[in-house]
């Protein structure tokens, strides 16, 4: 049985991508469809002077090596070949990977690569990515294309010699493949509707693999799921009766209440907190009046920091033409009026 050789050139290539799987810890999969080679290499360029390599190459290619290198450590170092085969779901469609530097920020290098975008004319069979609304006005063509218009059902009229669209109609529905017409009908009003530019779509870091979209997640996202499961494990405890650190705060405040409740019925009991209590029960405008106050109290304050700047401008300015303001230079006038 004859053995295939394997080019000298796929060698090469496995060589390096295992080369960039020893030297960093941080790998991102890059979505390139509709990117031209251009863009890629001059984004090449620019991340190898801050210490980051792209490698593109064929998935079958790519993945080929990920599971040689899986089986070459399967029993020497079981956490290179688990984050090896991780790494193979970040290789889906026409996408390649950039190996990141400790020291680089991958969500500033996300932001930086998806933010890069070209615009570009719909073309025929391209799935589209946006809407596209085709806007009435003037279209610059004569009466003869009139036809063309037609079979798009797009309404027009004949306006001082040339077509004019009466309403807007959406030519374009994203995640629909562009027919010829309407690419046709593009080219002719001289628009480039599309905007391609590279997507991130997994981050391999720490030997984990997630989607990229979990960078969107701001703390203030964490805070209010970490405020909603509290509340829900709170509420899970008070009804099985089943006291935790979440439903204690819970539990005291429901047991002041009856407390109160009961001394509300019972007017031999009192205490401080009951009489603020009855007071505003009794009077509810006591309550209000406080509060009107607190309110007012900050824009009081606000006022007087304004009149005390106030008088600082004033005063700063009388003493401008004392010791050299704009007061000097009349100071001067009348010294040569007097000579």
């Amino acid at each position: 049985m004859v053995q295939r050789t394997v080019p000298p050139r796929k060698l090469e290539y496995a060589a390096r991508f295992n080369k960039y799987l020893d030297d960093f810890n941080q790998v991102i999969s890059i979505g390139v469809d509709n990117v031209g080679s251009k863009t890629i290499a001059l984004r090449r360029k620019a991340l190898r002077k801050q210490g980051a390599y792209v490698l593109m190459g064929k998935n079958t290619i790519m993945r080929k090596v990920l599971r040689m290198r899986a089986e070459k450590y399967e029993e020497s170092n079981p956490k290179i070949c688990q984050n090896a085969t991780k790494m193979l779901e970040m290789i889906q469609g026409n996408s390649g990977l950039i190996f990141v530097p400790n020291s680089m920020d991958v969500g500033k290098l996300r932001t930086s690569l998806t933010d890069e975008k070209v615009q570009t004319p719909a073309k025929t069979g391209v799935t589209a990515p946006v809407n596209v609304i085709i806007q009435p006005g003037p279209t610059g063509q004569d009466p003869s294309q009139t036809s063309f218009f037609q079979a798009l059902d797009i309404p027009t009229k004949i306006n001082r010699g040339q077509i004019e669209i009466v309403s807007s109609v959406q030519l374009i529905t994203k995640g629909e493949k562009v027919t010829r017409s309407a690419a046709e009908l593009c080219v002719m009003l001289n628009l480039r509707p599309f905007y391609y530019g590279m997507k991130v779509n997994h981050i391999f870091q720490n030997g984990e693999v997630f989607s990229a979209d979990v960078l969107d997640i701001t703390q203030s996202d964490i805070a209010c799921a970490f405020n909603a499961g509290v509340r829900e494990v709170a509420a899970l405890c008070l009804s099985l009766n089943y006291p935790t650190a979440a439903s204690v705060p819970h539990s005291i405040m429901d047991a002041y209440k009856s407390m109160l409740a009961v001394g509300l019925a019972c007017s031999s009991y009192s205490w401080e907190n009951l009489v603020k209590v009855k007071e505003v029960l009794a009077d509810p405008s006591k309550f209000a009046a406080p509060a009107a106050a607190t309110e007012a109290a900050p824009t009081e304050a606000a006022a007087a920091v304004e009149e005390e700047e106030e008088e600082e401008e004033e005063s700063s300015a009388a003493a401008g033409g004392m010791f050299g303001g704009s007061e000097s230079s009349d100071g001067g006038s009348d010294d040569d009026s007097s000579s």
